[in-house]
């Protein structure tokens, strides 16, 4: 149970702000509430719905157990669809100030990471979505529902009806080269930055990154986690901290993708969206560290793009996700993986690996320390 869940703020508003709980009527989610102003109607979908903690996933409707446990009416909760299935259509007064037709069927829609899975074709097994956003994920398609117990991965719903996907999270992994930058100076651009890390060999001369400037979800579940250089020496240069900061968000890439492993999920290809992905140095590290082909979709914008297919389903333009997927274009570049830079990259995630568990106590001592000050 995070606290990013929708849940957990239920209850928070219970006990923090009781006056402003006592006034509620119903409980949506943000692409919710646009739905109810463009249609009149309260609907959600399962792929966003999962994220709030009150679903029963494996049925795909809301919990009455979670309910009853945490006192949550059931009234206050919109009606549950699949992400392609018409959820309301266009008001005529909303149609008119938006300049589109009257009745225009509005789809139920998706969670940003799994429109995204839509957008980047994420509709099979074998294929995961790698996103290089401010955030990273790693989405895996699953034909069968399948959850980690101990919470390292998200199991949800997916998009596609009837379908479920597992989730790994790196809170901080586009913001991490984005500190980096605003660390070393704005006048320093990404692609002078990328190019700068590509003159460095891999393990950047023994030095390490630990991408945990936010805390770490996946597969830590830390909020107290804490960033770090690790084997700093005087030959490290601003390229080769640039370099393991690009590498240290693929190593917890990798950490997420490990886990789906050990759940049978099959692997063969990489597809990288997020502003990240736009940098070939970035994209060719992470196909050394996961050992598996990347490549890019034509649509720069995944999860508006999967937002669309899924409206072209709703409005019959297509018959179904497969096929509203089928017009998904690959760029034609490929990173492949090199089996010499894999063996090294190898050796140091299991360093990587190693860092965590050895640092923990020390940095839940300097978060205490820091939370003692204010």
């Amino acid at each position: 149970a995070l606290t990013g869940f929708q849940a957990p703020k239920i209850l928070w508003l219970r006990d923090e702000e009781p006056a402003a709980y006592a006034r509620v009527a119903r409980v949506l989610l943000p692409k919710d509430f646009v739905r109810l102003r463009l249609t009149g109607e309260y609907a959600t979908d399962a792929s966003d719905a999962s994220g709030t903690l009150l679903l029963d996933v494996r049925r795909r409707e809301w919990s009455d157990e979670l309910l009853d446990a945490l006192s949550i009416r059931r009234e206050w909760l919109p009606d549950v669809y699949e992400s392609p299935q018409r959820a309301g259509r266009l008001l005529p007064t909303i149609a008119a100030s938006l300049g589109l037709p009257a009745g225009l069927p509005v789809a139920a829609g998706g969670g940003d990471n799994a429109a995204a899975a839509i957008g980047t074709g994420i509709v099979r097994a074998g294929a995961v979505s790698v996103s290089l956003g401010t955030s990273g994920v790693v989405f895996a398609h699953r034909d069968e529902f399948a959850s980690d117990p101990s919470g390292r991965v998200h199991a949800f719903c997916h998009a596609v009806p009837g379908a479920y996907h597992l989730m790994a999270v790196t809170l901080a992994a586009g913001a991490s080269l984005r500190w980096w930058q605003e660390i070393i100076g704005h006048d320093a651009s990404y692609e002078t930055l990328t190019a700068a890390a590509a003159t460095v060999p891999p393990g950047a001369e023994g030095l390490l990154f630990l991408p945990y400037l936010s805390g770490e979800r996946t597969p830590h579940r830390d909020p107290s986690a804490r960033g770090a250089f690790v084997g700093l020496t005087a030959r490290h240069s601003a390229a080769h901290l640039t370099r393991a900061v690009m590498e240290g968000v693929a190593f917890s890439l990798r950490d997420g993708l490990e886990i789906m492993r050990g759940f049978g999920t099959a692997l063969t290809e990489v597809r990288a969206t997020g502003g990240g992905a736009r940098s070939t140095v970035w994209r060719q590290i992470v196909a050394d560290v996961l050992g598996v082909p990347v490549r890019r979709t034509l649509a720069e914008e995944g999860p508006a793009y999967g937002a669309a297919l899924l409206g072209g389903v709703a409005a019959g333009i297509y018959a179904d996700v497969a096929a509203a997927c089928a017009v998904v274009r690959l760029r034609d570049e490929i990173e492949e993986p090199d089996d010499a830079r894999r063996r090294v990259y190898d050796g140091y995630y299991n360093v990587y690996r190693a860092l965590y568990p050895a640092m923990r106590g020390a940095m839940h001592r300097l978060d205490a320390l820091t939370h003692a000050m204010k």
